[in-house]
């Protein structure tokens, strides 16, 4: 159970959740029959040891949920008291959610990303508005809610995503909406903004996009990105959390520019996967596995990742300077624990 009630989770989040969160993909066996506790233990100590404080268990795989409540229940075993957990609020529909929430509780989970399902086609604000408020009166964790151009809102709703008159009306009626993480309207970094100086007094801005954190962060305090594919980073983002609260803008900037040959080649593998409008987890999961994690196999239905997306992604880490793991890629369909 979480160390703080509802009507505290704003104070939690403002004193807890000052760095970065990664994304831990359920590692599962080899005959993908089970999940692979080995291959889950290994990436929650990594990210450990990367400077992270806290990790996303990641639910948009082919997992059943009391498969994932059994992946939560390890992550936060090895996750101890010093290592926030986060419950991916992303499941079929509103009563699958609420289940599934309420069992993330029980099972450790200290704050809940929440996403909205693929079939819910919101026609108004007050659409979203309920659906956005029955999942956080359903639980005492605090929430971190997520304008974001995969719901399909914009076309409809708003241009940003979530509008603010929106965001201010949860905020107003469900106080244990804790975080933003604000992508409203991207690649435009006006979500963030507009986020930041409407609702930063109240509830902590994230800003995932590493990227945009390295960029606006010289310019406004930014105490969390949470959550995005780091761990492509290695310890890199939670060090640069780290620059930037020293105000070391200089060197956040050096970082900047080390970085940018391994951006643009994560952005190029994006693109040529799923154009923007998918998360691809299998690329996720080796980008990961190219700085130490498990790597290894997942479910159907899973995106794919072939030679030329794979030697992309390794050499803009070497081009950046950083050392990603040689070993060939068939290893990482096996994974580091094959179990």
């Amino acid at each position: 159970m979480a160390g703080y009630t509802k009507g505290e989770a704003r104070d939690w989040a403002r004193e807890r959740l000052v760095g970065a969160v990664n994304c831990t993909i359920p590692s599962f066996t080899s005959d993908l029959r089970g999940i692979n506790e080995l291959g889950i233990r290994h990436d929650v100590r990594l990210a450990k040891q990367h400077g992270f404080l806290g990790t996303l268990g990641v639910s948009e795989v082919s997992i059943a949920l009391p498969e994932y409540l059994e992946f939560l229940e390890i992550v936060k075993d090895e996750a101890k008291s010093d290592f926030v957990v986060v419950h991916h609020a992303s499941w079929s529909n509103l009563e699958e959610n609420i289940t599934a929430v309420q069992r993330a509780e029980a099972a450790g989970a200290e704050l809940v990303l929440l996403s909205y399902p693929p079939n819910f086609y919101p026609e108004s604000e007050q659409e979203i508005y309920d659906y956005t408020k029955a999942v956080c009166d359903a639980t005492n964790l605090a929430v971190m809610i997520f304008p974001m151009f995969l719901w399909g809102f914009s076309s409809r709703i708003h241009p940003s995503d979530i509008p603010a008159r929106l965001i201010r009306r949860m905020l107003d009626d469900i106080p244990n909406i804790a975080v933003i993480k604000a992508e409203g309207g991207a690649p435009s970094i006006m979500g963030t903004i507009e986020a930041y100086r409407k609702f930063g007094d109240e509830v902590v801005i994230s800003c995932p996009i590493e990227g945009d954190l390295l960029t606006l962060g010289q310019l406004m305090p930014i105490q969390l990105s949470a959550t995005s594919d780091h761990e492509f980073w290695g310890p890199t983002i939670p060090q640069a959390m780290t620059l930037l609260r020293e105000e070391r803008f200089d060197d956040v900037t050096d970082l900047y520019w080390q970085m940018h040959p391994a951006r643009k080649a994560k952005a190029a593998v994006a693109a040529q996967l799923h154009g923007g409008f998918f998360i691809d987890r299998q690329a996720w999961k080796f980008q990961g596995w190219l700085r130490g994690y498990n790597g290894g196999p997942l479910r159907m239905p899973t995106q794919r990742i072939h030679d030329p997306q794979m030697n992309m992604l390794r050499k803009g880490l070497l081009d950046s300077g950083f050392e990603p793991s040689m070993d060939p890629f068939r290893d990482f369909f096996v994974g580091r624990n094959p179990a």
